[in-house]
């Protein structure tokens, strides 16, 4: 088999994995088998043994997440006291980390919950506090607010190893990767190992959008890195180390849990959602470009049974597609409690289409601000829109009526930068 035939193969499997062929805005669903017929008739495949490695390739492969390939760390974890910094994605098929590792015989001393809380059932922004864990009866530590971010030397005391084990959505202001952040820089100040049990990144299959500036540093943003940054949380967390992003440069003693049979070109789709308002993975897919709504008066749909698949306002003229926000789980007190708010579906194009376009948009918000009845009043005051961002420059041309395409063109340069950096951290085979 030639190289050209084995370069055809690969192309060919790429579509195969991903179900569909691109026709414009529309997708062929295609068997195996035709694959299999497709590769004959094109003359790639000459030999039985040709025909395996054709089978091969296109076979229904597993992805084995970190934490559940236990024994590559379970040994690490002897006769140590063990920390473990998890939510409820933090799952070993259908069993908690936690509960895995107790019935194991593993020492866990303590948990450490994130943004959402444990057992992910807190709003965005909501104040977890510190408790105790009903299934297990494990003290929880809450790592959220601006006094819990990193864990002090006197909780660290009594732990040995630490182990992060959350699924991430492979966007910079989830603030899941600040929370590693601090708990990184806390076990390197205290000699502590950390054990990263690695997780696929659902939007790992592209990088784009603006890229964050020092002076625009908050917790829902750390580090100069784009939007979509394409890594998962263990790539992610080997360049925190690698660029000196923790306090004074220093390191943290890692080992991380890679997964198996991952690559950049997949769409995982996650078992468990990641937080209340990502209910799926239209939500998923639609969250990187969707969140800027997140520093305007229009609402992305939470307290609705569809957060992050449509967009809308009070404040433009009347739309045939209209919500109205009520209080839920997950969104106690929605933007925009009890109005009609007139705007955009976007449930079927999210899963459909726009994960293949794998580019972060600005368009929603400019058109949006374009139909707004007070331009005056469309962005946040506080300027939430600018940490989303991590660029003063968007809003700038958004408000000077640049075209959608002339602001994602400026941030390009400063995409392909990163992309390089980026490069030297990853695991797993690239999409590019």
């Amino acid at each position: 088999m030639n190289s050209i035939n084995l370069t055809l193969i690969l192309y060919l499997t790429t579509i195969y994995r991903r179900k569909y062929i691109k026709l414009n805005y529309f997708y062929l669903k295609i068997s195996s088998s035709f694959l299999v017929f497709l590769f004959l008739i094109s003359g790639c495949v000459n030999s039985q043994q040709d025909l395996k490695t054709v089978k091969s390739a296109i076979s229904n492969k597993t992805i084995v997440v970190g934490a559940k390939r236990i024994q590559s760390y379970i040994s690490i974890l002897e006769n140590k006291s063990v920390g473990i910094v998890g939510n409820q994605t933090s799952m070993v098929d259908d069993v908690h980390l936690v509960d895995t590792l107790l019935r194991l015989g593993v020492d866990v001393k303590m948990v450490f919950a994130p943004e959402h809380g444990f057992r992910g059932e807190a709003d965005a922004g909501e104040k977890v506090v510190d408790g105790k864990d009903p299934v297990s009866g494990l003290p929880i530590k809450s790592l959220y607010g601006k006094k819990n971010r990193k864990p002090s030397p006197e909780t660290l005391a009594d732990i040995d190893v630490l182990i992060f084990d959350i699924q991430d959505v492979g966007v910079r202001f989830y603030t899941y990767i600040s929370t590693m952040h601090y708990i990184m820089e806390a076990c390197a100040e205290q000699q502590k190992l950390m054990i990263v049990l690695d997780r696929p990144n659902p939007n790992g299959f592209y990088v784009d959008g603006p890229v964050l500036k020092p002076q625009n540093s908050s917790f829902i943003g750390l580090h100069p890195v784009p939007v979509v940054h394409g890594m998962t949380i263990g790539e992610y967390a080997k360049m925190i180390n690698g660029q000196g992003w923790l306090n004074n440069g220093i390191k943290c003693e890692l080992k991380i849990i890679r997964c198996e049979n991952y690559t950049h070109l997949d769409y995982y789709k996650l078992p468990v959602n990641p937080s209340p308002n990502l209910p799926n993975m239209s939500s998923i897919y639609l969250y990187p470009s969707l969140c800027l709504f997140e520093g305007t008066n229009v609402s992305v749909g939470r307290g609705t049974s569809f957060p992050f698949q449509v967009y809308g306002s009070p404040y433009i003229e009347k739309t045939s597609f209209y919500f109205t926000p009520k209080p839920s789980f997950g969104a106690k007190y929605p933007k925009h409690n009890g109005s009609k708010c007139y705007g955009y579906d976007l449930r079927v194009y999210g899963d459909s289409i726009f994960k293949y376009e794998k580019k972060f948009k600005v368009d929603w918000v400019l058109s949006m601000r374009k139909l707004s009845k007070n331009k005056d009043e469309f962005f946040r005051e506080d300027g939430f829109f600018r940490l989303l961002t991590g660029d003063t420059s968007i809003r700038k041309m958004i408000e000077e009526n640049k075209s959608a395409n002339e602001i994602w063109m400026s941030f390009q340069p400063e995409v392909q930068q990163f992309k390089t950096v980026r490069k030297k951290y990853l695991l797993y085979p690239d999409f590019e």
